[in-house]
């Protein structure tokens, strides 16, 4: 049977275990010391009626102060099984739970680098197909030999191009001076064309590239001519002929659609009901910046204060949640721009009803 099939076999049974032994603990020694009072008042008794008795009740007297001297014994016994047991049980609790905690936060930390991974290589096609279809001959002579009917012919191929890769929002074509004259969605997007890119980061750096091999990867924004989306947008200068060293001629950049790509990366993470429940699972961006989030929260608003110190990958207590993050790793050719995948889960109850974070904190 596998682990997580096995509820009895769960690392969290460490915590309900000592609980429970240490509650057996406490019954069974607060049994024995009222079995002791019980037998101490009655050695008791009998010293009375021994001391009535007079000469007839010496013997029995010897016997009564024995059984009181052992039911005295039996207190410090008691009391020192006690003190033992609970000081035992206090260092199990408090060694589960840093077992625990250690391994709470590596599967985090794991399943946070599972998905920035995810992310990685979804983005690392996304730098091909720039690359690619930046040769594609409609493309290249909608700039190299400018007409209404190689502008029209451009724009029909983006769309087909668009139809097949459904993860795109728009394609657009841009001259040497930043105007868009070639949309692949034009119908849906009207304020595309003929809009300038010649202000965006995207555009001013895939007309630095040094060949049809390079490409640029932009952090998300939200874009106002694509209705305001959040996009994850990429470049790269389209040459003359279509070949790696030739005369730029323009960009073309890709518009990534983020939102639901990004959505179903944070949403697709393995976590148990009862885990989803109590979890948040985030990609960030180099600054911490939420760029997705499994409760819709806070994208692109909301800086997360994520604690690095531990390097590339670890994880981290803080007050009620334990936090694992694993830094991009890149893929191939796509070296990542220093996003961060991240999981921020709270404490589960044990049977008890008990917060195990103070189980974890002692």
């Amino acid at each position: 049977m596998k682990l997580e099939q096995d509820a009895s076999l769960r690392p969290e049974r460490i915590l309900d275990l000592s609980e429970r032994l240490s509650s057996v603990a406490g019954e069974k020694i607060g049994e024995i010391a009222r079995v002791n009072r019980a037998a101490k008042m009655l050695a008791i008794n009998a010293l009375i009626v021994a001391a009535r008795a007079g000469e007839a009740g010496k013997g029995f007297a010897i016997v009564a102060e024995e059984f009181k001297k052992i039911s005295t014994e039996i207190d410090d016994v008691a009391a020192a099984l006690e003190s033992q047991v609970r000081a035992d049980l206090d260092e199990l609790t408090a060694i589960g739970g840093a077992i625990l905690g250690h391994m709470r936060g590596q599967r985090l930390a794991d399943l946070a680098l599972n998905a920035i991974e995810i992310v990685d290589r979804n983005l690392y096609e996304r730098t091909c197909d720039v690359r690619w279809w930046a040769t594609d001959s409609a493309v290249v002579a909608c700039l190299d030999a400018p007409s209404p009917e190689s502008v029209r012919h451009a724009s029909q191929r983006l769309g087909v191009i668009l139809d097949a890769y459904t993860v795109y929002l728009d394609l657009w074509i841009c001259d040497p001076q930043g105007r868009v004259v070639a949309t692949g969605r034009p119908d849906r997007y009207r304020a595309a064309r003929n809009s300038s890119a010649a202000d965006t980061t995207w555009f001013r750096e895939a007309m630095k590239t040094a060949s049809g091999d390079d490409f640029i990867a932009c952090d998300i924004e939200r874009v106002r001519a694509l209705n305001d989306a959040p996009v994850a947008t990429y470049a790269t200068a389209i040459r003359e002929g279509g070949q790696s060293q030739g005369r730029i001629l323009g960009v073309l950049g890709v518009h990534f659609d983020w939102q639901p790509q990004a959505q179903a990366v944070v949403d697709g993470v393995r976590l148990t009901p009862e885990e989803r429940a109590r979890s948040r699972v985030m990609l960030l961006d180099q600054k911490g910046r939420v760029l997705a989030s499994s409760d819709g929260r806070g994208v692109l608003t909301e800086v997360f204060p994520l604690n690095t110190r531990e390097g590339e990958m670890g994880s981290y207590a803080d007050g009620d949640l334990t936090v694992g993050y694993a830094l991009t790793p890149g893929y191939e050719t796509y070296r990542g721009l220093g996003w961060y995948g991240c999981l921020a889960q709270s404490k589960a109850l044990t049977s008890g009803g008990e917060a195990l974070a103070r189980s974890v904190a002692a």
